[in-house]
């Protein structure tokens, strides 16, 4: 009996260190995707373009990983996705490397499709992995833990890459997670367990649920919203605020921290409606009084902070709506969520960069407020959403 149990003990234990390693994970390329945003003014002008066409690169790996997602369960078949994961992670560290040493534009727009393709496997990999890693009773606080990556990307991720940039210069920053995801690659292939694959499910028999398509439109609108202004953070907080590299750096981080409370706040809610009822509100009403009370330090950090507490529980509330929606299909769900999330982040970007590039920086709010309230509709012309 004292053996099973050693035994049980020593299972939890490698569960819940491989489920550490996937939030190290999913950190990781949310970090690769969002390192931009913090470097945006020093890459644009080492590669000579605008910092509207700076942020597509942004623009670029979000449209890859929303078309790789849905792709990519055809592709690789039955295939061991502990065996992905390893080969994502290993593409990731190749892809910033490859961004670390581009002498131009197009090969950085290179190196980002293969951050794309990363990152919609992983996205997609990561979606429903806690109850094959950790016991029935740990599922919740696993799958909180896995997708606190998201939230702590913000907090480290991006403000250390802006720091990083402002150090040694924004090259560094890429190659330092190049290695951190090497690491990580030779982690997965210690700890996660065989994955067996699932047969995949029809995309369009998962579409027939109402519930998966509200959730999508949710998505689309939300992750649109956020991106539009988020993307161009740096530049909107140097306008209002004449903020230098260490007040946005230390901006930014607020919003980080925040955000990784507002993802375990977020996962505790019984009525996933109702919490992103009030993401979508708040949301709208933080950006669009960003120009007006973000003029000084500390009314920028007022807003971000609320702003990133309520985005923060984005992720796992969505994540909660479309596996309610559809439980039987988890992972063509999944690929659905990750391809809609991260086309917006693509249009987000793109969208913002325009707004910014011909209306002028801080106008880029209003497009933000906009689409936070159309997500606001979608929730209140919706029935009871429970977890």
């Amino acid at each position: 009996m004292t053996q099973v149990l050693g035994q049980a003990e020593s299972t939890d234990a490698r569960g819940w260190a491989a489920a550490a390693v996937m939030a190290a994970t999913v950190f990781s390329v949310v970090t690769a995707e969002m390192l931009p945003v913090g470097l945006l003014t020093p890459m644009s002008a080492d590669l000579g373009v605008s910092e509207g066409t700076t942020g597509l690169s942004l623009t670029v790996t979000g449209l890859v990983a929303a078309v790789s997602a849905p792709v990519l369960p055809r592709v690789l078949g039955l295939l061991d996705r502990r065996i992905v994961l390893v080969g994502l992670m290993l593409l990731l560290a190749v892809a910033n490397l490859v961004a670390a040493v581009a002498p131009g534009f197009s090969v950085l727009v290179v190196a980002r499709v293969l951050t794309g393709v990363s990152m919609g496997g992983v996205w997609l990999l990561t979606v429903g992995l806690a109850p094959r890693l950790v016991p029935a009773r740990s599922v919740g606080p696993a799958t909180s833990l896995i997708f606190s990556g998201i939230a702590v990307a913000s907090v480290l991720g991006v403000p250390a890459g802006t720091y990083a940039g402002e150090l040694a210069g924004w090259r560094w920053a890429f190659a330092s997670l190049g290695l951190f995801a090497l690491a990580l690659a030779g982690l997965l292939a210690l700890l996660l367990p065989p994955l067996p694959a699932a047969p995949p499910a029809r995309l369009a028999a998962v579409l027939r649920h109402r519930q998966v398509r509200r959730g999508l439109l949710l998505v689309a609108l939300l992750v649109t919203a956020h991106f539009a202004s988020y993307t161009y953070i740096r530049p909107v907080l140097e306008e209002l605020a004449g903020a230098g590299p260490t007040l946005i750096s230390t901006l930014l981080l607020a919003y980080g921290v925040a955000g990784v409370l507002g993802n375990f706040v977020a996962g505790a809610a019984k009525s996933v409606r109702r919490m992103l009822g009030m993401i979508s509100a708040v949301l709208a009403i933080a950006v669009l009084l960003l120009p007006h009370l973000g003029k000084t330090a500390l009314g920028a950090l007022f807003l971000l902070v609320i702003w990133g507490f309520f985005y923060g529980g984005v992720t796992v509330t969505t994540q909660a709506w479309q596996l309610a929606a559809a439980p039987r299909a988890a992972e063509a769900s999944s690929a659905l969520l990750v391809g809609v999330f991260n086309a917006a982040i693509a249009l987000g970007a793109f969208a913002g960069g325009q707004v910014v590039d011909n209306l002028g920086t801080t106008t880029v709010t209003w497009l933000t407020g906009v689409l936070a309230l159309g997500a606001l509709v979608v929730v209140l012309t919706n029935g009871s959403q429970r977890r």
